[in-house]
Order: structure tokens, then sequence, then C-alpha cells
């Protein structure tokens, strides 16, 4: 019974601390732009900014208060009970009961954000200009990203209940390592397979951006033969460039977007920022990071595996690797709001060394363009509140980062 209570605490606090959050930043929103930043918005856009942020914080804060009551709901009436019932009534086969929990799961989950995504996609994102979705493409993007949802995460739960099944001495250990193979293969071919199912990339075609781009990469001494263009106007008008995969299958994509919105120098300079990444060699501890805290937290959830407390504390009678797997994950909520700041922490730290790679080959002063370019046609939040930008920001401010480079 203090179990339940604990968990209970949890989900208000957590509640709690994203209200919090929420409140401080529609504060903070209000003050003046800095005057670095003045030619960012003229006063008509920082009237459509300061809008935009005020209905995307409503909708962020009522979202949060529909998935904690679902949450307090389903433990005060006992929904995960129930959901246990259903799965062991179709099996006791512990592969099927747990897809079928987690099916569930999914599904009710899915049915109550759906709402919020129309709302956000067809009401604020219209209203402001951003959204190109068409009905019938969300409604498809919507169906694939289900089907492939469900593919994966049946895939990877039948894997890890499996080996529970076979070795639960040291189901921790194997499990983890079967998992961080897989991820680092669907990391490997991203861009090849998982991508092409939503966008349409194609070979940035030879030119003056082209060439530019081949000229710095070379400079630089960065290998780079693959360079895309990816058709994100169709969804939004927000632009965007990121590098996917790594070794030989590693590529630079640029949105069509982008292209638009910037000049070919202020292009480059994005892509040197991302080149930094790869010179400080980012991605790959980001990547090591996942994997120890992924390793850390198989290691944890071992121990409470079998635990009769656990699964009591979710009005179940006896212990199921899906019910205490679920309830774990709700204990370790604390741990990830704690990790998830430190990652911040180093992810604004390795921005940083990033746009420092940039203005040291330099691309300041494009770079600080860019980014200015960039945030405007986002509507993007200029005055963010310290305390948020400390524990949600994976990147330093806009002032912070043209200050920086410039």
């Amino acid at each position: 019974m203090v179990l339940y209570w604990v968990i209970i605490a949890i989900v208000v606090a957590e509640f709690l601390y994203s209200v919090v959050l929420n409140a401080l930043n529609r504060r903070a929103s209000h003050r003046p732009i800095p005057k670095r930043l003045e030619q960012v918005y003229d006063r008509d856009a920082y009237r459509k900014q300061q809008a935009y942020s005020r209905e995307n914080s409503r909708l962020g804060l009522f979202s949060t208060c529909v998935d904690t009551a679902l949450l307090l709901g389903l433990f005060a009436w006992g929904g995960f009970a129930w959901f246990d019932g259903v799965a062991r009534q179709v099996s006791d086969y512990p592969i099927v009961m747990a897809l079928v929990f987690f099916g569930l799961f999914y599904i009710v989950d899915w049915v109550v954000g759906l709402p919020f995504s129309i709302y956000s996609t067809f009401h604020i994102e219209e209203k402001f200009g951003f959204n190109r979705t068409t009905p019938r493409l969300f409604v498809t993007d919507m169906l694939k990203g289900v089907a492939l949802s469900l593919v994966l995460y049946a895939a990877l739960i039948s894997v890890v209940v499996w080996i529970y099944g076979l070795i639960p001495e040291y189901f921790w250990l194997v499990a983890w390592g079967v998992l961080s193979v897989i991820m680092l293969v669907l990391q490997f071919f991203y861009s090849d397979v998982i991508v092409p199912l939503f966008n349409k990339q194609t070979p940035l075609a030879a030119g003056e951006l082209r060439s530019a781009i081949e000229s710095f990469a070379k400079r630089v001494d960065f290998k780079l033969e693959n360079i895309y263009v990816i058709d994100g106007s169709k969804r939004s008008s927000k632009a965007n460039a990121y590098f996917t995969g790594f070794g030989a299958k590693k590529r630079v994509v640029l949105y069509d977007t982008l292209m638009e919105q910037l000049s070919t120098e202020e292009i480059v300079a994005v892509l040197a920022h991302e080149i930094g990444h790869y010179k400080h060699r980012h991605i790959l501890k980001s990547i090591a990071w996942a994997l120890l805290l992924n390793l850390a937290m198989f290691y944890l959830f071992s121990i409470v595996i079998d635990s009769q407390e656990i699964a009591a504390a979710a009005g179940c009678s006896e212990p199921s690797f899906h019910i205490n797997m679920t309830v774990f994950m709700l204990l370790f909520t604390p741990i990830q709001v704690l990790t998830s700041m430190l990652e911040n922490i180093v992810s604004r730290r390795n921005e940083w060394q990033a746009d420092e790679f940039a203005r040291e080959h330099g691309m300041g002063m494009a770079l600080g363009s860019a980014l200015r370019k960039m945030s405007a046609k986002s509507l993007s939040n200029l005055t963010p509140h310290p305390v948020v930008v400390f524990t949600q920001y994976s990147h330093p401010t806009l002032l912070q980062r043209v200050e920086h480079v410039e």
C-alpha cells in the first residue's frame, strides 16, 4: 500500500513540475526582446510569436492534465489490473500476454493523444501559417506511424520477454546487449529504411550550394559524399537540417524549406555546426551514454521483476513481466528527470563546441544570421525562463548562441 502512494506522489509531483515550468516560461515570454535580437521580430511579428507561444503553452498544459488524470484513473479504478486480466484471458504465454497488455495501453494512449495532435496541426500550426499537411497526408502518416510502432515494439518486447524466460538470472545483461545491437542497426539504416516511409530524399543537384558544401567539407578534412534534400515542405514551412547515420552511411539532409529561407553561405554555416558535432564525436558519446543508461535501467528492473509488492501497487494479484515493468518505469521517473537534466547540460556544452567549430572556420557571422532567420521563421521564444532553459533546453538560447558565434 505504501508503494501505491509513492507512485501516486511521483505522478502528481511530475505534473506539478510540468505546470510550474509552463507557468515560468509563460511569464518570461512577456519580457522585452534583448537588444541584440531586436531585428528578429518587428512589432507585428512579435505579437504573432507571443500568441503562438501562448496557444502552444495552453495546449501543452491541457495535454499534461489529461495524461495525468488518465494515469491516476488507471491506478484508482484498477485499469492496469483490467488490462492484465484481458491479457491473461487471451493467453497464458508470457510473450503474448505482454504484447496484448502493452498493445491495449498503446491504443488507449494513442486515442487520448490523437485530438491534441489534430488540434496542434490543423488549428495552431494552420492558424500561424506553418501547416502544409493535408488531412489525407495526416491520416497516412498516422497509420504508417502506428504500424511501424506496433511492429517495432512487438519485436522488441517479444525478444526481451523471450530472453527473460530463457535466462532469467542474466536477463538484464543479455537483453541490454541484444537491444543495443538492434538500436545501432536501426540508427545505421535509419535513412535507408525509416525515412523513405514518410519522406522523399533526393541527392542535392550539382550547383553553387553543393560545391560550397563540398568545398567546406574538404577544407576541414571531413569526408562527405551523401548530400540529400528532403521534402519537408509537404508538412510544414519550418526549416531544418541534420546529419544521420555514421561511417559509410553518414549523410547530410537538408529540408527544402531551409534552402528557400537561407543563403548558400548560411546553409554552409549550419552544416559547419553539424560537422563540428562529428569532429568532437558528440554522436558517439551520446550513443555511449544512452547505452550506459539503458544498462543501469535493465539492471534495476531485474531487481524488481518478480516483486509481488510491485504488482500489488498496480492492483494485480500476481507479478508479471508487463505489470512489473510498467510500475518500474513510473518509479524510475525521478531518475529520468535528473538524467534528462544532465543530458541537457552536456548537450548544451556540445552545442557550444559545435558553434565554436563553425566560428573558428570563419562561419560565425553566417551562422548567427542563419539562427536569427530560422528563429524568426519558426516564431521561436526569444526570452525563455532560465529555469526552463536549465532543465529542458538541449540547446543554448538564441541570444547565447548569437553572442558566442559573433
